[in-house]
Parts: structure tokens; C-alpha cells; sequence
């Protein structure tokens, strides 16, 4: 990949460096790119910022300027800019600059696929798949109520396979796959102007780079759905 996985101590000296004095563009937003890309070996993609209207109900527009735009601040913005995995904390803070106010976005079905679940059934399924050893990759929560459970690419196009292995493809579950051409708002950006996406299961050196087959996980997450409720309506929405 043309990058290389360091310890805790790099992890430590690339977050004091961005915060020295007389380095401005080092902005927190370059910091986590560099964390990403140089770290755990992720490209980023720099992604849209939703923008809230005056009062409770303000009308959300997305900085893309499309003023019917299907998915206000919750798709890439400029995919042609995406920071690739291997960038240096410098590299990324001259790449961010090109596209200040960005939300930081990981594209899916590269170094990772996602499956998308329910927060509360992610909060079901997490001290079950411990108590099991089941290793967890890193797992992100997105503020309108949907966590990111980070597994090995090809989760996406084996999904129906996988479910029906397990015996849960005639089920109703709130639960799908994330690969290529999808994307996931990374913490600490905010999503769809709902709030930041934070971590549940902060990435580490071994999950990052290889994070763990959906088949470890499928059975208790789909488990989980079932167990917190069918779909509702609009179930999914929000990410790319």
C-alpha cells in the first residue's frame, strides 16, 4: 500500500505536532487525515458540510450548492482530491487546505466494507461478541442513530450469501452492507448537520489494517436487529 503501520509513540508525536505553536494549517481536520491515511493506512475522501437555517426549523442546505440535493452534508465533495493512504501529516494539511471546511469522509469497499446497523443494536451486540472473543474491528457511531461496524472488503457483495448461510435472509433485519462507491463521515466531522460522528471502537494498529471477516460478526449483529425491532421507515438513511 506504500505506507507503514507505526506505534503508539508516532501515534502520540503526529497529535502533539499538529497543536505546536506557529503551524496553522495543521487544523484538526488535517490532523485526523493524517491520522488516517498515515496510521491505518485509509484514503479519505474530503465530503460535504450541512448547513442549518436560522430557528428549530431551519432549512438544510448542503455547501455542494445544489439546492435539491438529495443527501445535505453527508456525500463526498470533491472524490478527484481524495487524500491516499500513506499521506504525511504536511501532506495532508496541503491537500485539506484545497478544500477548507470539509467533512472528512473514508470511502467504503477498499481497505474495509461497513455494515450498518441500529445503535441500539450495535450497544446489544458489542458485549456479546466480547464475552464471545469475537475480535471487532473499529466501530463508529453517526449522530442519527446508526453505527458503523468497520469489517474486511467483499462484506458487501456477500451479504445475501452470508445471511442465508446464517439462516437470517428471510428476515426483516435493520441491517446492510456498505462497499464500493459508498462512503462513511469519520469522526470527529459532522454528519448531515446532525452532530459528529464519534468512535464506539477507536481503529488499532491490527483492526485497522485488517479488520475482521463480516462472518465473525453477521450472526449476533443480525442477532441484535432482530432482537431491537424491525426496520423503520427510511431506515438507512444518510450516509453515502
Amino acid at each position: 500500500m506504500g505506507f507503514t503501520i507505526v506505534g503508539m509513540r508516532e501515534i502520540r508525536e503526529l497529535r502533539l505536532a499538529a497543536r505546536r505553536p506557529g503551524r496553522p494549517d495543521r487544523a484538526p481536520a488535517a490532523t485526523a487525515v493524517a491520522e488516517y491515511t498515515g496510521l491505518w493506512g485509509w484514503d479519505v475522501v474530503p465530503g460535504a458540510r450541512a448547513r442549518r437555517g436560522p430557528g428549530p426549523h431551519g432549512r438544510v442546505t448542503c455547501s455542494c450548492g445544489d439546492r435539491d440535493c438529495a443527501a445535505p452534508g453527508a456525500h463526498p465533495l470533491a472524490p478527484e482530491r481524495t487524500v491516499p493512504a500513506g499521506a504525511t501529516l504536511d501532506q495532508a494539511a496541503r491537500a485539506w487546505a484545497r478544500t477548507p471546511g470539509a467533512a472528512v469522509l473514508l470511502p467504503a469497499g477498499g481497505s474495509f466494507d461497513v455494515l450498518e446497523i441500529p445503535e441500539t443494536a450495535a450497544r446489544c451486540a458489542l458485549p456479546r461478541l466480547e464475552r464471545m472473543n469475537i475480535p471487532v474491528g473499529p466501530v463508529a457511531l453517526a449522530p442519527h442513530g446508526r453505527a458503523w461496524f468497520l469489517v474486511a472488503p467483499d462484506a458487501a457483495a456477500g451479504l445475501p450469501q452470508l445471511l442465508y448461510r446464517l439462516g437470517w435472509d428471510g428476515a426483516r433485519l435493520n441491517l446492510r452492507a456498505l462497499g464500493a462507491g459508498h462512503h462513511i463521515t469519520a469522526p470527529p466531522s459532522d454528519h448531515a448537520g446532525l452532530g459528529p460522528v464519534r468512535w464506539l471502537r477507536a481503529p488499532g494498529l491490527e483492526t485497522a489494517v485488517s479488520p475482521p471477516p463480516a462472518r465473525l460478526l453477521l450472526g449476533t449483529l443480525a442477532y441484535a436487529c432482530h432482537r431491537t425491532g424491525p426496520p423503520a421507515a427510511g431506515a438507512g438513511r444518510g450516509s453515502g
